[in-house]
């Protein structure tokens, strides 16, 4: 077994240590970053990502594998050079006024972060104000991510994608929506660009709405 394919596996099954020690092997032996970076560990949440959706994983098991990638990443950047191998842009991301949950949006955000974006995590019951500036202030912002998980929460997630609709920086991200109440037919109703019913689903919507 390859030094690439011992972390593709201990990313998979979830071994954080394991994953930071091979990566340092891995450099070691004189592998380039952005071949761990791409082979060893984004290609394999793609594939953890693809068996969620088949139903071959679950959600332990796809947040175990994140949070290893997630160590692996944080071993590997500094020695990835500026930007830390995240080139596709920055996902804003956050769970909408009113709603505290953060579970589903956690995991949205690493499975997004595991794709390549850079990630801008507001948390939970986070305002329209926040939402707008956090998307106009920075212009790597590419996708503005929503999360609901309370149907008494959805008028404010049609606030505010009205709102960043309005934005005079509309023009260069686009909003992403999900969460258990959320449907296709509401994200198109309050104007977003995109749902995702799942964490795996929206990491490649993400990558193909900023490719399109």
């Amino acid at each position: 077994m390859s030094k690439i394919q011992e972390i593709a596996a201990a990313i998979e099954a979830g071994q954080r240590n394991a994953v930071k020690d091979l990566v340092l092997e891995a450099l070691n032996e004189g592998i380039a970053p952005l071949e761990i970076l791409n082979a060893g560990m984004i290609d394999t949440m793609s594939l953890v990502g693809e068996k969620f959706q088949r139903e071959e994983v679950f959600i332990p098991e796809m947040l175990v594998a994140a949070r290893a990638m997630k160590a692996g990443v944080e071993t590997l950047r500094p020695h990835l050079g500026e930007g830390g191998g995240v080139n596709l842009g920055k996902v804003v991301i956050g769970t909408v006024s009113g709603d505290l949950h953060d579970i589903g949006k956690n995991l949205v955000a690493m499975m997004i972060e595991s794709a390549g974006f850079e990630i801008a995590d507001l948390g939970v019951d986070v305002s329209l104000e926040k939402f707008v500036e956090a998307a106009e202030s920075d212009e790597k912002v590419c996708i503005v991510a929503l999360s609901a998980l309370l149907t008494t929460t959805m008028p404010a997630m049609k606030n505010i994608v009205a709102a960043l609709n309005a934005s005079k920086a509309r023009n260069r991200f686009k909003i992403m929506v999900g969460g258990a109440p959320i449907t296709e037919e509401f994200c198109k109703d309050i104007g977003a660009d995109s749902y995702s019913p799942d964490a795996a689903s929206a990491a490649q919507r993400a990558k193909a709405m900023i490719s399109a």
